[in-house]
């Protein structure tokens, strides 16, 4: 059965496609990385990076491809994402976890996202973050 035919098939264009597909997503992932690398509010997530952030940068770029619906860059490359734990390693509290969503917030309204899909990002990123949390605070 092909997927237009199975009744749980997704409807219309993906996430992934109406942020502006490939380049849209890289859009969105360098605005947030500007804005952790430029703004102080962000400093506490900024230290928890390397001095330079490409390579953050692309794998962000290359996780949110995926899972927005579009091409599985990151599993290509490394295969299943293990998100929690490829970030055991740093302290991420509630303080790490809001830094992170205000930062990917404001990355969506710098690439003028559609306003009806930010907040079902921003609620799907929250649950992501939430978990990503192993410390306490």
């Amino acid at each position: 059965m092909s997927d237009a035919a199975r009744p749980d098939a997704p409807t219309g264009p993906t996430p992934y496609e109406r942020l502006g597909g490939e380049t849209g997503v890289r859009a969105l992932v360098d605005a947030f990385y500007d804005r952790m690398d430029l703004e102080e509010s962000f400093a506490g997530i900024r230290a928890l990076h390397a001095p330079s952030l490409a390579p953050a940068r692309d794998k962000l770029h290359w996780y949110l491809s995926g899972w927005l619906g579009g091409p599985s860059l990151y599993v290509d490359r490394f295969g299943h994402p293990r998100l929690r734990a490829r970030h055991l390693p740093f302290p991420i509290a509630s303080s790490e976890r809001d830094q992170w969503l205000a930062c990917m917030r404001l990355a969506l309204d710098d690439v003028n996202a559609p306003a009806e899909l930010v907040e079902p990002l921003m609620q799907a990123f929250f649950g992501t973050a939430d978990w990503m949390r192993n410390r306490p605070g």
